[in-house]
């Protein structure tokens, strides 16, 4: 019953597989971790469209205090396969509590979205997390955690591994929870003229408990499917509505921009907007904090933009729990709830590496609105700076917060500190999550000349570089519209001491490539030295925008091994192109894989390569897919999918 399970008394070799540097972590007093899935691998069951992968987890007692607890997800590649391919909707499910014997429950914690993994390498991994406290009823004692991988995929030679450990902080709760029950559960059928979906998101009435002071809706809902006219409900933009006891609380297209995923590139059409998720991504629920009276009956309605298709097919996946709550138990109560930079996680990816402008997020765990906050930040080992934060944070609001500075470093991996002090003027009655630590590399440290190599695409008029120092001010930028097509721009540019962040965007939100848009072309933006060599290489299939953060001044780094590859067209007829530069000549080995069955059909050596473009005739190949595989010094470093069309 306990496989794949830790337990309390957790092993450290079982602690050291899961937990890595990269993690943020709250100082705590006491932090236990609850890992239910350890790297299992999950398939699809083409022939039911669902595969569940069960597992239990013993957590605390009913007895014990719990502050806080996040449901952390870590995808990665099987040993003996390739990652998945298609971007499949996901469920993590408490199926039961009590033991084997115990209450079916069935509520859904986290929903997960899997990437487009086709061309990921085998060591690839990445890191998601949601908050889970609200669910703290349920997840007491031995408790079964369902995966349900969906999709109908080849389950043969393609998967992940799946790890899933619950991060739970004991200690008293901000709010003490009374109750929780399902509002909506289930997949709404939307645009259906003779079955509207408000049939279905039929309002909602719940007795407040005598105890509550408030009680949380908390909603995920994302939309699948793709329907005429309007390619419901995965690509189409429709409103929601959020009605309480008859009140307009909230109104909100569902609907995410992708661009800018901290997971790309993919393989599949993943900078495309979506119905309120992305490929990668691990949802994050909406919060509703609704204020009720003892003993009096409230109601709760979700209802959707009207809409109408032509081929009704769209589904909205939706659930929406409802937990009642106490009073907060604290006046004055504030938390840290994530280091967004400087930061290693896979989360964070866009914002890092930082060099200015610290960003943290602050919980109003009080019962008071937070008017001003004192917070001491910086890295450990040099020297710590002090901030007074002023606004208005409401009652189990968060806000993000950019603290003034640079952000000092030492050469590697540094640490860093943000403490909370005196909110509102007062002590908090709970000091324990007022402190967190980040693990941060150092940014790049380099010479004064910086040449900027840009050669555009097809589509110069979506792209614009800017270069900005510490102060914000404006050193060097080609603004959208001012760039011709196919063009090669080197802009050498002498820098004053100190620090810089250089933005390359797209208003298209495809990057310099993207293979679903061959009319775009393919263009390359790279930072070189005076003499030449790569400092930093820009991956052309970034979505909206990237970032990178530099020092100039003090020791400069070695030029390191850095190697420049790419691939377009990804999708021909005949001719694709590979262009290669790397700092230091190397053995370059070409493979052309079939797709299935990883099978070379095709190979080019290159022996100490530095500089190349190369064109590949495939068209005496078979119709169909392979894979572009490169090899550097034998080590496979390149890797991406190409279609042969007819």
């Amino acid at each position: 019953m306990m496989k794949n399970s830790c337990y309390r008394n957790i092993a450290a070799s079982c602690l050291v597989a899961i937990l890595t540097l990269i993690a943020i972590t709250a100082q705590a007093s006491d932090t236990l971790r609850v890992v239910t899935h350890n790297r299992v691998t999950v398939v699809t069951d083409p022939a039911q469209g669902i595969n569940l992968y069960k597992a239990w987890g013993v957590f605390p007692s009913v007895k014990e205090d719990i502050r806080s607890i996040k449901l952390k997800v870590r995808l990665g590649c099987p040993d003996n396969m390739r990652c998945a391919d298609w971007d499949y909707k996901d469920h993590i499910t408490i199926r039961r509590t009590g033991g084997v014997k115990g209450t079916s429950q069935d509520y859904e914690v986290g929903r997960m979205l899997t990437p487009y993994g086709g061309a990921f390498e085998k060591s690839w991994q990445f890191d998601w997390e949601v908050d889970v406290t609200d669910f703290s009823l349920l997840l007491r004692d031995s408790v079964e955690i369902e995966y349900n991988h969906t999709g109908w995929e080849p389950n043969n030679d393609r998967g992940w591994t799946v790890t899933m450990e619950f991060e739970i902080v004991k200690g008293k709760p901000a709010w003490e929870p009374v109750s929780i029950q399902k509002i909506y559960d289930g997949a709404y059928r939307y645009g259906d003229s003779t079955n509207s979906i408000e049939n279905a998101l039929k309002p909602v009435s719940f007795n407040a408990d005598k105890q509550a002071d408030f009680a949380r809706l908390r909603v995920v809902q994302t939309g699948h499917g793709m329907d005429k006219p309007d390619n419901c409900a995965e690509f189409c933009s429709k409103f929601r509505e959020i009605w309480y006891d008859g009140k307009l609380i909230d109104k909100k297209d569902i609907w995410k921009k992708c661009g800018d995923n901290p997971l790309y590139p993919q393989a599949g059409t993943w900078v495309y907007d979506r119905a309120n998720w992305c490929p990668g991504d691990l949802m994050q629920p909406d919060l509703y904090d609704l204020k009720v009276q003892a003993g009096k009956q409230h109601t709760v309605d979700i209802n959707m933009e009207q809409y109408v298709s032509t081929n009704p097919s769209a589904d909205e996946y939706i659930t929406a729990y409802l937990v009642q709550y106490k009073k907060p138990g604290a006046k004055q109560d504030v938390a840290v709830t994530d280091i967004i930079a400087p930061s290693l996680k896979d989360a964070h990816r866009r914002q890092n590496p930082a060099s200015t402008q610290p960003q943290i997020v602050v919980k109003n765990m009080g019962a008071a609105p937070l008017t001003h906050l004192v917070i001491r930040y910086g890295t450990q080992g040099i020297s710590q700076k002090q901030y007074s934060w002023k606004g208005t944070l409401a009652p189990a609001a968060m806000t993000s917060i950019a603290l003034p500075g640079t952000i000092e470093s030492q050469p590697g991996v540094n640490r860093f500190d943000v403490e909370l002090l005196k909110p509102n003027g007062k002590k908090d009655k709970y000091q324990a999550d007022n402190k967190m630590t980040s693990s941060f590399e150092a940014v790049p440290r380099q010479d004064s000349i910086l040449i900027v190599y840009l050669m555009t695409n097809n589509q110069p008029d979506q792209n614009s570089y800017v270069l900005r120092n510490s102060e914000g001010k404006v050193v060097k930028e080609r603004t959208a519209g001012s760039l011709k097509a196919n063009t090669l721009y080197r802009d050498t540019l002498q820098l004053a001491k100190g620090n810089y962040e250089f933005i390359l965007s797209d208003t298209g939100g495809n990057g310099l490539e993207f293979w679903a848009n061959p009319r775009g072309g393919r263009g390359k933006v790279r930072l070189l030295t005076k003499e030449g060599a790569m400092l930093k290489d820009f991956e052309s299939d970034f979505g909206s925008s990237v970032k990178y953060a530099f020092e100039v001044g003090g020791p400069v780094a070695p030029v390191s091994d850095l190697t420049s590859l790419g691939l377009y067209p990804t999708r021909t007829n005949d001719k694709t192109t590979f262009d290669y530069y790397s700092n230091f000549p190397q053995d370059v080995v070409v493979q052309i894989v079939t797709d299935p069955g990883d099978k070379v059909v095709e190979e080019q050596t290159y022996q100490q390569l530095k500089e190349g473009v190369f064109t590949f005739d495939l068209s005496h190949h078979p119709k169909g897919r392979f894979y572009f595989k490169v090899l550097i010094d034998g080590e496979e470093k390149f890797k991406k999918r190409i279609r042969l069309k007819e």
